[in-house]
């Protein structure tokens, strides 16, 4: 099988001085070698002191997610050879704060997930008792099932220059959970994430530059999302009502 000789251009963050600085390494590829390969192989056999986090490896965990060639990425769909170039620069996401090398912090990111309650709520006793199964039909799917494939890998936030430059700002992230779970037939809590979301912090603070939705590894469309939202939040302040719905139970 045919390889190629790689340079990595690693920027890490050094949490001892608070500085930057840049380590090159060269890797071999071949056409199947991911970003992430190329990291691991240079832990193991060039130098142990880089810290890079990962679980998976195929795209499901979200964990891998860093800059490569200056685009929010996830390093294990990466495949190097498909950079096209000789020489590939990989730092850490720069809209999370970084602990170490290419690994960030995500405390705050998680933190916003939660504040818009991305679960199912249920306003009643059955939730304790329940007499039967919620069933949906397939257009009550179709109203929340393209933004549920979100891996909370916190690239679209990278990309989000609102997030950026507004640390308070929810985020694309939290906000298209929050229109997801309301599009949910089966939720009961929509009065309360629309409350939550209508701020300038909130669902207002989106410019819709369209970033998040460009680089999300998974095709989920936050900046739909939240003008969706958008939508909602006006309706309720101008009617008082939310949308109607109601799941099928039989």
């Amino acid at each position: 099988m045919v390889t190629n000789e790689i340079k990595l251009n690693v920027k890490r963050y050094l949490p001892e001085t608070g500085e930057m600085k840049e380590s090159q390494y060269v890797v071999k590829a071949n056409k199947y070698t991911t970003v992430l390969d190329a990291l691991i192989n240079v832990k193991e056999a060039q130098d142990s002191t880089l810290s890079i986090r990962y679980s998976c490896r195929m795209g499901i965990c979200g964990s891998c997610g860093m800059v490569i060639n200056g685009r929010p990425m996830l390093a294990c769909q990466t495949h190097l050879l498909s950079l096209s170039k000789e020489e590939i620069s990989v730092g850490p996401m720069e809209g999370h704060p970084i602990l170490k090398d290419l690994v960030v912090d995500m405390t705050e990111f998680f933190d916003k997930h939660r504040s818009v309650m991305p679960w199912l709520y249920v306003d009643n006793e059955e939730k304790f008792n329940p007499e039967s199964q919620y069933i949906q039909q397939r257009s009550e799917l179709d109203y929340y099932l393209p933004f549920s494939y979100c891996i909370k890998c916190g690239l679209c936030v990278d990309a989000c220059p609102v997030s950026n430059t507004n640390p308070r700002f929810l985020g694309p992230q939290a906000l298209s959970q929050a229109y997801r779970y309301n599009s949910d037939s089966r939720d009961h809590g929509e009065r309360t994430r629309l409350e939550k979301v209508d701020a300038f912090d909130g669902v207002w603070g989106c410019e819709y530059a369209g970033a998040c939705s460009e680089v999300c590894p998974k095709g989920v469309d936050p900046a739909l999302a939240i003008q969706l939202l958008k939508l909602d939040v006006m309706k309720f302040s101008f009617t008082g009502k939310v949308n109607d719905r109601k799941s099928v139970k039989v």
